[in-house]
């Protein structure tokens, strides 16, 4: 994208609204290779306002026709013709108007017949399309080529009066139907003229199992039995009237179907219309059972995380009837575990993806851990976690919840009142350090030696979970836990 972009921004003489005439086209002249049988090839002139004279064209943009085999085995993109190269592109840029087939040329093994047909915007031609079609598929054509044929002219027509592409349109190539998914041709009335078989095959699977050719489409529409999803004003046979660019899309028993409405113009004059229909049930289908997927698995972790909630309020109450000190102090540490893991399971609840953004799990987290620490304690916190998935936020939830519970409790209980947790993360690997000006660690600490159960978790979870390491030290006169993973 950043080439085109870069190609584009090459040529001085384009506008702003120069270049998104040409993005607009780009999005949508799939269509006119389909319909053409053709390869076609975007010129536009190198120079440097329109006062000046053209030094030549650079090709920016080349597209193959789905409908057909291409007639280029290397990509054009890139390549520059000179003024007079090609009299006939020059001819074009000139007077605007298109240039017809003319006797077919041999390049390499293929006889090629080639069209120009001028791209019209402002009140200037800003650009030309190469149209390129093997001539030896163009000698007994069928009645379905006929017609595209006949089509692709007329838009042709269209694009040098500067009536195509639809600006700001609700058309997008990546979606919308294609003409080999099925075309049906309309005169200005709104009647049928052609048809082509997966269009009446669609209708078809639609309900619809009479003549085709001469019969009103909306009429048509309107006599299946449908099912609307939302309320509406208009019949099928005013949507369906090709006057105006229009997406709709139609449900019954059948399937669903989706209808894009492309109008023919001539001058100002409507003169019908093409719609391109595309049997999309198995798509939808599909997008319901993802949307119905997402559903139930946010409802499991909204009751995953009531059933800790639950727990926790459980172990709460337990503890409060304990009188043994270190077994009450043993189930808070349960519970502020238990809720760790609730907050992961609260943030995928209201997500729309598997993914946590873990600075809202850390801010809950060392929210509580500063406010029910027994001491006064300044925070900071330095960079951001990112988003991870729930396989690795949930455990490091854990982690991180043990790191900074350790810090106050043991580090900062007698000494010390500054907290820090610095993140960095490239991408590939994060480094989260918990850091504090508290008493320091033991004379002779040995992590993997450690009988605290806290210290035990972290490690257990670094190295099995997050595939990573822990390491705590004293450097200066903080204690740091480094978690790498």
């Amino acid at each position: 994208m950043a080439q085109f972009d870069d190609r584009l921004n090459a040529i001085g003489a384009l506008t702003d609204e120069d270049r998104k005439h040409i993005q607009e086209l780009l999005g949508q002249w799939q269509l006119l290779s389909d319909l053409s049988f053709a390869d076609l090839v975007l010129w536009v002139p190198k120079r440097s306002d329109y006062q000046s004279w053209p030094q030549g064209y650079l090709a920016i943009a080349h597209i193959r026709p789905t409908t057909a085999a291409t007639v280029f085995t290397n990509d054009v993109i890139g390549q520059s013709l000179n003024w007079g190269e090609n009299s006939r592109i020059d001819k074009v840029l000139r007077t605007g108007e298109i240039d017809r087939d003319t006797d077919p040329e041999i390049k390499g093994d293929i006889w090629i017949k080639e069209e120009i047909v001028p791209v019209y915007f402002a009140q200037r031609v800003i650009a030309v399309i190469t149209r390129h079609r093997n001539a030896e598929l163009m000698r007994s054509p069928s009645k379905l080529e006929l017609n595209y044929r006949e089509i692709a002219h007329k838009i042709y027509r269209m694009l040098a009066e500067g009536n195509f592409p639809f600006q700001n349109s609700i058309y997008r190539a990546e979606s919308a139907p294609r003409v080999g998914d099925g075309l049906i041709r309309l005169d200005a009335n709104g009647f049928i003229t052609y048809s082509s078989p997966n269009g009446r095959s669609a209708l078809n699977r639609a309900g619809y199992n009479g003549e085709l050719e001469a019969t009103n489409l909306g009429e048509i529409i309107d006599s299946i039995k449908t099912i609307s999803q939302t309320p509406t004003d208009e019949s099928w046979k005013i949507k369906l009237n090709g006057r105006t660019l229009r997406r709709e899309e139609l449900e019954n028993s059948g399937g669903i179907f989706d209808l894009l409405v492309i109008p023919l113009i001539e001058g100002a004059q409507h003169i019908g219309a093409i719609v391109l229909i595309h049997n999309v049930t198995e798509l939808r289908r599909r997008d319901r059972a993802l949307i119905s997927k997402d559903a139930t698995i946010k409802e499991i972790h909204h009751r995953v995380k009531n059933n800790l909630q639950t727990v926790s309020a459980l172990l709460r109450l337990q503890s409060r009837r304990v009188e043994d000190e270190s077994a009450q102090a043993a189930l808070n540490e349960a519970v502020r575990r238990v809720a760790s893991i609730a907050i992961v399971h609260e943030t995928l609840a209201i997500s729309s993806a598997e993914n946590v953004d873990f600075d809202q799990v850390f801010d809950r987290i060392i929210h509580n851990a500063v406010e029910l620490s027994a001491h006064p304690v300044k925070f900071e916190k330095i960079g951001f976690f990112g988003v991870f998935d729930s396989q690795k936020a949930t455990p490091l939830a854990l982690v991180v919840t043990e790191l900074i519970h350790n810090a106050l409790e043991h580090g900062l209980a007698n000494a010390g009142g500054t907290l820090e947790v610095e993140i960095q993360n490239n991408g590939n690997e994060t480094t989260v350090k918990v850091s504090d000006d508290g008493v320091g660690l033991p004379a002779g600490f040995d992590l993997d030696g450690s009988s605290n159960l806290g210290l035990q978790i972290v490690k257990t979870l670094t190295e099995n979970e997050l595939k990573g390491s822990i390491n705590l030290t004293r450097n200066k006169d903080r204690t740091e836990a480094i978690l790498t993973f």
